[in-house]
């Protein structure tokens, strides 16, 4: 069971069953946390019965691929975050839900793949702050959260350092591959862009003075902290989406520039084929010529064929046509 019991900061029982929050809740020294991992609906209603939590709130938890978000009612908070984590290259988000009361914090996670240990052990961390209850335990799994968000932004903004690096690396021939890898970073970039932009208005609404269950002026400076990382990731996926536009209007520069090449080369070597041509087609006409019928003709043929190519492929390479 992940759960704990705090009573005037200090850490009293964890592991007990979720059946006696109730009877911990009831004090108001006391700070609970619980969580639950893929609650059926069933006893996710028995929760909200005891907790008092809205009908809405409740049914926003069975609803999937809710826009991160925070909603007020009369008792309690609900927020709604995601933690992402790479998987084999690709973003991967896990809903986590959050219902906040006065003395109660219940997060609610899509899937295990989200590391509730690592908040466990950052409230390990700073259990001097304990003291503050709930809004101590809200700022410690929002804080995982963002810094989640941040070294997610960090690894792909070096991806795209990575790619920017390879479009003039002599010899990159895997044209397939940069445009696939391009593809995937700019579908991850708008993904993370669409869960982390909603974070500031979460974390706005939480630091607005009206706001009663977040009102502990010691414990503001640590969510404006919380907020100031949420501006900087969403600052960094706009620099990586500046960076992924640059990368993809360079490629389609080298490849008009290379397509410029290659039909330069064309034109000159159907140049140096033309004139071939036209002399051995003026020599094949049938009518006499200066050694016409004899070796002497059919050798100074071969010299000018030889001389004018030489010449016009030395000519177009001077110009760096071939």
């Amino acid at each position: 069971m992940h759960t704990r019991l705090y009573r005037n900061g200090v850490l009293e029982k964890e592991g007990f069953p979720i059946e006696e929050v109730s009877d911990h809740v009831a004090d108001p020294a006391n700070a609970v946390w619980f969580d639950l991992c893929a609650p059926s609906p069933d006893r996710l209603a028995v929760i909200g019965e005891e907790l008092g939590l809205h009908e809405l709130a409740v049914e926003d938890v069975l609803t999937d691929h809710q826009r991160p978000k925070v909603d007020v009612y009369d008792n309690h908070l609900f927020i709604t975050v995601y933690g992402l984590h790479l998987e084999e290259g690709r973003i991967v988000p896990v809903e986590v839900n959050v219902f906040v009361t006065a003395n109660a914090l219940v997060t609610v996670r899509e899937s295990d793949r989200f590391d509730i240990g690592g908040v466990v052990r950052r409230w390990d961390a700073a259990s001097r702050m304990a003291g503050h209850g709930v809004t101590f335990l809200l700022h410690g799994l929002l804080d995982y959260v963002v810094d989640q968000h941040f070294d997610l932004v960090q690894d792909l903004d070096g991806q795209v350092e990575a790619m920017e690096e390879a479009l003039f690396v002599q010899g990159v021939r895997d044209s397939r591959a940069l445009q696939h890898s391009m593809y995937v970073l700019r579908k991850d970039t708008t993904k993370l862009r669409r869960l982390t932009f909603p974070m500031r208005e979460v974390v706005g609404t939480l630091l607005r003075r009206d706001q009663d269950l977040i009102a502990d002026p010691v414990m503001k400076p640590y969510f404006e902290d919380v907020h100031d990382h949420v501006l900087r990731v969403t600052e960094w996926v706009e620099s990586i989406r500046d960076m992924l536009a640059n990368v993809r209007e360079t490629r389609l520069s080298q490849q008009g520039f290379r397509l410029n090449e290659i039909m330069k080369r064309v034109t000159s070597w159907a140049a140096i084929i033309a004139v071939p041509t036209a002399i051995t087609g003026f020599y094949g006409q049938n009518v006499p010529y200066p050694g016409s019928g004899t070796p002497v003709g059919f050798w100074t043929s071969s010299v000018l064929v030889a001389l004018a190519s030489a010449g016009l492929y030395a000519v177009f390479k001077k110009k760096d046509w071939l």
